[in-house]
This record gives C-alpha cells, structure tokens and sequence, in this order.
C-alpha cells in the first residue's frame, strides 16, 4: 500500500510538469486532426446513416411516436447526431491510449528514470516492435469484451463497472509493459505481473474510472452535438491527460518494485569468497578426490662402515 500511494502522488506531480503538459499535446494535435478530418468528410453521411437506421426500426417507431406525442418534435434529428457521438467516443478513447502508449510513455518513463533512478540498469527487456505489438493485441482484446458487454449496459449496475474495467484492463496491460519494457528483463517483468497483479490491476480500474470523467462533455446533449468539432479535442485532451498520469503512476510503480526486486536479490545472494567449497559440498560427486594416503618414507642411504676391517672379503 505505501508504494501504492508513493507512485500515486508522484505520478500526479510530474502531470504538473510543463514538459508533461507539453507532450500532452502532441497526441492531441494529432487525433485532433484525425477527428476533423473525419468529421468533415463523414460527419454528414454518418449522421444521415444513424436518422435512416433509426427510423427504420419499427420497434423504435412507437417511442419516436410517443416522445412526438408530448411534443418533442422531431426526435430522431436530434438523437441521430448524439448516437454517431456516443459510437466515436470510444474509438477516440482506444486510438488515444494507442497514442499516449507510442509517443509518451516512452518519454515519460526515460524522464522518471533519469530523476528518480539515474542508476537503475537497463536490461533491454522489450523491444519497441514488441511494444507495439503488445498494445495492438490487447486493444483488439478490450474491443471484443466492449463489443461482447454491450448488451449488459442495459442493467443499471452493470454500465457503471463494465467498461471503467474493460479499460482498466487494457490500461493495466499496455502501460506496466511500456513501464519496464527498457530496463526490466522479461524475467523481471514477468516477476513483477506475478507479485504486484493486483495491485497494478487496481490502479488500472481506478485510472479507467478516471477515464469516465469526460463523459460529462458527452452527456451535454444536443449541445455537445452542436459543437461537435469544439469538445472533441478538449474532450481528448482530457483523455490524453488522463492517460498520461496513468503512464507516469504505471512507471513510478514498476521503476520502484524492479528496484526492490534487484535489491532483495542481491542481499539473498550467496557470498562469493568459498564459493569452491560451496560448489563442492553441493556437488560431491563433481569434487575432486583426496589423496588420503600417508606419505611414504625417504629411502635413506646405508650406514657407513666405522673399520675398514670389517668389509667383506
């Protein structure tokens, strides 16, 4: 719990950093962009394409008949656009964890790493093709569990837990491996998922709550329909940031359990200085054998004759 919460007020502090701020935006110009290029060539027929597909829903008819009835209007001119929006919001937010995980976090990590743990050896675990991988394959998972759990929106408690976990998940899965992709060995990193899953699985739900907040632009009606190309950047900003503090509660987190794990290993290290004998006494038969025969006695040479009269004839 106590590297818990240190990861988490650093993690908020460095998203105070004019640097942070800075490459926030880089990924917000870019699905900025995005968004607008899309929505000047598409916006109309994706609008016109949800109005012939609502009304064509002979269940829907008679709701659109009784809102009519109380004197709404034209319902389905107004619903058309908010449900275009409601299927772009999360696109935006997959391609803006995509974003955050491919141009940010590495920058994030390497400016943890050089203020916190300047020492900390780089063991090359993963490579950037790799990481790339890693968070395709699991954004194309959490977008087959969102598609699967749309129908169990309906359920009142269900729409509130669902989705924060679905990306949670994909949060917990794509930033720890960014994380310690450059410094951690895939031992190491496999260790890590092992000892803290829990603990990074929560900060991934509590960073996908997180990522609900901007779902107040969404709800704003036919006035978020209305300026439609003014809060989508602010709204992906919002994301981006929410995001970025992920990637950097995700680093400070992994950057000190792998500098926990290394310093436990190396204090239950076995000492060097008889490692022959340790090696020895592990391994008998691989030791080599004593001569545990006494010595033989020197040959000494035959005693002089004291009378030269008592040679032999």
């Amino acid at each position: 719990m106590g590297l818990l919460l240190d990861s988490f007020w650093r993690a908020a502090a460095y998203c105070l950093r004019p640097r942070v701020i800075a490459l926030s935006l880089l990924p917000l110009f870019l699905m900025a962009v995005l968004t607008l290029g899309l929505g000047y060539f598409y916006w109309d027929a994706a609008v016109q394409g949800m109005r012939a597909l609502l009304d064509a829903s002979s269940l829907l008819a008679s709701v659109w008949g009784w809102l009519q009835g109380w004197g709404l209007g034209d319902v389905t001119a107004v619903m058309a656009p908010l449900m275009v929006v409601l299927a772009v919001a999360p696109v935006l937010v997959v391609v803006s964890l995509l974003a955050v995980a491919v141009l940010m976090t590495p920058a994030l990590v390497a400016l943890v790493a050089a203020r916190r743990f300047p020492d900390l050896e780089r063991k090359k675990g993963g490579s950037f093709i790799a990481s790339v991988a890693w968070s395709v394959g699991s954004t194309v998972l959490a977008l087959v569990a969102l598609v699967v759990s749309v129908p169990l929106w309906l359920v009142p408690p269900l729409v509130l837990i669902l989705p924060p976990l679905i990306w949670g998940w994909l949060t917990y899965r794509v930033m720890v491996f960014d994380a310690l992709a450059d410094h951690a060995s895939k031992e190491e990193r496999l260790e890590i998922f092992r000892r803290h899953r829990s603990s990074l699985l929560g900060i991934g739900i509590v960073t996908g709550y997180l990522g609900a907040a901007p779902s107040i632009v969404w709800a704003s009606g036919v006035v978020f329909a209305a300026a439609f190309f003014v809060l989508v950047p602010l709204a992906i900003w919002i994301y981006t940031l929410v995001f970025a503090f992920s990637s950097l509660w995700f680093t400070h987190y992994g950057l000190a359990a792998l500098q926990r794990l290394r310093a436990e290993r190396s204090t239950m290290a076995p000492t060097t200085g008889h490692a022959p004998l340790a090696e020895a006494a592990a391994h008998p038969k691989d030791a080599p054998a004593l001569n545990m025969a006494a010595p033989s006695a020197p040959v000494l040479p035959p005693p002089a004759n004291p009378n030269p009269g008592d040679n032999p004839p």
